[in-house]
């Protein structure tokens, strides 16, 4: 099993043959690789991403079957059942590295940020649940910074809503935390470019800014 470096750099790599529009990588994806996992996975790193059909993890970073335990949710949200899926790879795989995968133009951060100015989420109360956990971490953007732009003020928002997930899971689950301070695991967030199809690392590791 790689460790959290190691996983990171392999997702990195991924990402830039996947930006440069490189051919994937050779054995990911055929029937050989298939057979060697029914016996069971080891995944290198754990996705905690959102649910937008544009944002596909394995296809992100490169990666095929059995590489990637993938855990999607509109606005990549932490709710129990998010950490309860994280906290399963992480104990039962020995997975060392969690990346929560935020996304440039996310709907469902926009639609907090539309209920909070406007107070309604333009009917959809079905989303109301998601923009209820993505609400705390940028309502105070809404408040410290009036003269932000549309478009800053999401990018910003995102990045929040990303820093907020990766957080709780580093700080809200006893196992994550023991895991975190005895046994390598690594919390990291990032954010994927819709624009680029790069992703940035910018929370959790040691060139986070």
């Amino acid at each position: 099993m790689l460790n959290a470096g190691q996983a990171l750099e392999r997702l990195r790599e991924g990402n830039r043959r996947f930006a440069s529009h490189q051919e994937p990588t050779p054995g990911l994806r055929d029937a050989a690789r298939r057979a060697e996992l029914i016996a069971g996975q080891e995944p290198f790193a754990i996705i905690l991403g959102c649910s937008d059909s544009r944002v596909p993890a394995e296809l992100v970073f490169d990666q095929g079957f059995g590489d990637l335990f993938v855990i999607r949710v509109a606005g990549n949200v932490v709710a129990p059942s998010q950490v309860s899926s994280v906290e399963f790879a992480v104990s039962r795989f020995g997975t060392r590295l969690v990346v929560v995968l935020g996304h440039s133009r996310c709907g469902a951060v926009s639609a907090t940020l539309e209920a909070l100015e406007d107070g309604v989420t333009h009917g959809m109360h079905v989303l109301q649940p998601i923009v209820d956990r993505i609400r705390p971490s940028v309502e105070p953007l809404l408040t410290s910074h009036q003269t932000r732009s549309p478009e800053l003020l999401l990018r910003e928002a995102i990045r929040a809503s990303v820093r907020q997930s990766a957080d709780h899971l580093r700080n809200r689950s006893e196992l994550l935390e023991q895991c975190i301070k005895d046994d390598g695991l690594m919390v990291v967030g990032a954010e994927y470019s819709l624009e680029t199809g790069l992703v940035d690392f910018f929370d959790g590791t040691r060139n986070s800014v």
